[in-house]
């Protein structure tokens, strides 16, 4: 999933900031101590970064098969 660019609800810019998230996290920080040291608040912000998964490189692969079997097709 693409992070969006705005809070569904309120509509405060949060797109701009899951590179710093996502990498304080995976450098091991708590999730709660990064979103209150960002400044979000609001549990429908919070829910915006904490409810994002990275799914793009699954998808890619069943692009790429589906790709595969298209090119199969053609040349047969």
């Amino acid at each position: 999933m693409i992070i969006p660019v705005r809070c569904f609800t309120c509509g405060k810019l949060v797109g701009d900031q899951w590179e710093e998230f996502s990498s304080r996290v995976k450098a091991g920080e708590q999730a709660k101590d990064v979103l209150d040291s960002m400044g979000f608040k609001r549990y429908c912000c919070r829910r915006m970064l904490l409810a994002n998964v990275e799914i793009i490189d699954e998808v890619l692969h069943f692009y790429e098969e589906a790709e595969k079997r298209k090119d199969d097709r053609n040349y047969v």
